[in-house]
């Protein structure tokens, strides 16, 4: 994979991590106009999930989704900065394989190992 691919394959990470983050923020939007019109106690609604545990579950997807454009974003930078591929804590090249599944990386396998990441 070329440096070309790889800056295409981030680009649409990017893409779709954003539209992610966007989607999810819209229905916590709802979620919390739909949660002012209804009591406070929700754990006892036998029709579906409540509100509070739907709330924590669209929360924790949200982090993730930006958490992912970060990483990208951090990416991008490193390319454009010419330090891309190379792991950030012992400045090895870190091989064009764990690139191919993990785009954003910025540890080659041994250290990310060590860190425990």
């Amino acid at each position: 994979m070329t440096d070309p691919e790889l800056r295409t394959l981030l680009e649409e990470l990017r893409r779709q991590a954003s539209e992610r983050s966007a989607a999810l923020e819209t229905a916590l939007a709802q979620l919390t106009h739909d949660r002012s019109s209804q009591s406070d106690d929700d754990e006892h609604d036998p029709e579906g999930v409540p509100l509070s545990a739907e709330w924590s579950r669209l929360s924790g997807l949200l982090d993730g989704a930006r958490e992912e454009l970060q990483q990208v974003d951090a990416a991008l930078a490193r390319m454009d900065a010419g330090t891309y591929g190379f792991c950030t804590n012992c400045g090895r090249r870190i091989p064009i394989e764990r690139l191919r599944v993990r785009p954003f990386a910025e540890l080659c396998v041994p250290c990310a190992e060590k860190l425990g990441r």
